[in-house]
């Protein structure tokens, strides 16, 4: 059913190139001889792949591998194959390289055969030497520069492995498997592309000739299990009272700007502050590539597009949320404020769109408000700056600053109310702060989280409107000890 033979020619996107010619022709699977018995391979369903960050394969094992690849791509009718279900499809590419090993007498160990297995398996129907890392979970960011050098992110440490593609081409491959997946395409005429995983892990691809060492993948994966506040509490990226001001803010509907670097938790963040809402609300979300993760069951996820190869049809995040606002939104998320789409979010939050949300780059409450000021002259709006400044306080109530400290750990550094303003200054109060204590003798950083002394915020009265004044003040007096 599979074979196939005259031709190296393959019709789908989701095969890779050959590796080379094969050493000897072969013939349909249906006519390739039954190999030796003491030679066969038992064939049983593959283990999960195990947790690892480096690859301890020789020059002898890609040597090989190269060499049965070739044979497989000969041999197999990919396009038929496409057609199976990804279990099915494996069992049949397993079958077939254990018949081909046996052919040409191939001399490995058993758990060499399996990895082998395994890798071929992964490069014709998965993401490749990519496969493994996905698949684990302490993995929070895959950093590819080029076929020969992979880079990690565990536990806020970022680590080289010994991972590697067979050339440039596998890697260019995968790479187009990824973004075809989500409608997107990357070449040399449109090097640049962002997509995602069909877990939502968010992927940036830039491709030659603006990557001059080769094809470079970065993705920055999310865990299975979504995190909630409590997960955050035990990290000890948030104090259980902070936790408790954090739950009441997001339940009450304010306003809420998450501000932090990258790589500082603000779509996490993000995600723990959405379990809050409540479920019978619409809500509609924005981003350049859909990473949120809502549970709730009314939510309508918008995501922008590129333009084609003619250069129309782009559609930007200031589209979005300007659409959105005539979809009866009861709250509006964007996944992150960069243009002068900040400038409709404001107008979205000031005009009854009560508990909207959205991140920003910025390293510190003031600073992410004079991004925003930025964002909104920049996008050709000329309006005093008074009139901005204005519109930033009656819009937005809460700015929470997240940080990824030295150490890599990651920690909410403040909590801070938008007050008012006095003349063309913005009031601000801080509600929380981290405070740093030094560190321990393993070099990972130490500190707590302190109040203030705010006793009655700012946003007192809307949460006396839904219920929730005596949770808060327990949460600020726990917070004051």
């Amino acid at each position: 059913m599979f074979g196939k033979r005259g031709t190296a020619e393959v019709k789908t996107a989701r095969a890779p190139a050959p590796v080379g010619a094969r050493e000897e022709p072969l013939s349909s699977l249906g006519k390739i001889p039954p190999p030796p018995k003491a030679a066969a391979i038992a064939v049983a369903p593959p283990p999960p792949p195990q947790p690892f960050a480096g690859d301890n394969r020789s020059e002898d094992y890609y040597q090989i591998k190269a060499t049965i690849f070739s044979a497989l791509i000969d041999t197999i009718d990919l396009a038929q194959l496409a057609q199976l279900d990804p279990d099915s499809a494996r069992e049949e590419i397993r079958d077939i390289v254990n018949e081909i090993i046996a052919i040409k007498a191939v001399v490995m160990s058993i758990a060499e055969q399996e990895q082998l297995l395994q890798d071929i398996c992964n490069d014709v129907l998965g993401y490749g030497p990519l496969e493994p890392l996905l698949a684990r979970d302490d993995i929070s960011d895959i950093m590819v520069n080029g076929s020969g050098r992979v880079f990690i992110e565990v536990a806020g440490r970022v680590q080289m492995t010994n991972v590697r593609f067979r050339d440039n081409a596998q890697l260019m491959n995968i790479c187009q498997r990824i973004v075809s997946q989500v409608g997107r395409r990357v070449d040399e005429s449109s090097p640049i592309c962002d997509a995602r995983l069909l877990d939502g892990s968010r992927v940036n691809v830039i491709a030659p000739p603006l990557a001059l060492d080769g094809p470079t993948l970065t993705i920055r994966k999310f865990k299975k299990d979504k995190l909630k506040l409590s997960d955050l509490v035990r990290f000890g990226s948030i104090s259980e009272a902070g936790s408790r001001i954090l739950a009441v803010i997001g339940r009450c509907r304010c306003n809420i700007l998450i501000s932090g670097g990258t790589g500082s938790g603000k779509t996490t963040l993000l995600n723990c502050l959405t379990a809050f809402i409540d479920g019978d609300e619409r809500i509609i979300t924005c981003e350049d590539a859909a990473e949120l993760q809502l549970q709730q069951p009314h939510v309508v996820r918008l995501e922008t597009r590129p333009p084609n190869l003619e250069g129309q049809g782009q559609i930007t995040m200031r589209d979005l949320v300007r659409n959105c606002l005539r979809m009866r939104p009861e709250r509006i998320i964007v996944g992150e404020v960069r243009g002068p789409e900040a400038f409709d979010l404001l107008q979205a939050m000031n005009t009854g769109h009560d508990g909207s949300m959205g991140t920003l780059h910025a390293n510190s409450p003031r600073e992410a408000m004079s991004r925003l000021e930025s964002m909104i002259t920049m996008g050709g709006f000329s309006l005093p700056t008074k009139t901005i400044r204005e519109m930033i306080v009656g819009s937005i109530d809460v700015i929470v600053q997240a940080e990824r400290l030295r150490d890599g750990s990651r920690r909410i550094t403040a909590i801070t109310e938008v007050v008012g303003t006095e003349g063309d200054v913005v009031i601000t109060q801080d509600l929380l702060t981290f405070e740093f204590q030094g560190e321990d003798e393993t070099g990972r950083l130490r500190g707590r989280h302190i109040g203030t002394g705010i006793v009655r915020p700012k946003f007192w009265d809307r949460a006396s409107y839904f219920g929730l004044e005596k949770e808060l003040s327990e949460a600020l007096d726990q917070l004051q000890v």
